[in-house]
């Protein structure tokens, strides 16, 4: 079982990014998914979440109009659309499956991909 994280990079401020998960070993088009985000020398925090459906999705405040989740549940895959990025926004992106509170984490981490916002 395993979620594969991809997508990451170094992007100016004010770029865009578009994050993906591939899920192996494992279906997760029943599942509530979403990302998680570390940034150095801090917890891992919620960013996004998303429906078994897709119909509802959930976002932190500080994405909240810049960010987009979506998920294409044929190919068990997630997707995380950056826009309007922020330094503040550097950090190693997680995704995972949720209960269905949409903000506990179910699997173990994987490796995330790393986003770095600078100039």
């Amino acid at each position: 079982v395993q979620l594969v994280e991809s997508g990451g990079g170094l992007v100016q401020p004010g770029g865009s990014l578009r994050l993906s998960c591939a899920a192996s070993g494992i279906t997760i088009r029943n599942f509530a998914v979403g990302w998680y985000r570390q940034a150095p020398g801090k917890e891992r925090e919620f960013v996004a979440a998303v429906s078994w459906s897709g119909t509802s999705t959930y976002y932190a405040d500080d994405v909240k109009g810049r960010f987009t989740i979506s998920r294409v549940n044929a190919n068990d895959t997630i997707y995380l659309q950056m826009n309007a990025l922020k330094p503040e926004d550097t950090a190693v992106y997680f995704c995972n499956v949720f209960r269905p509170d949409l903000r506990t984490p179910v699997l173990n981490w994987g490796q995330g991909t790393q986003v770095t916002v600078s100039s």
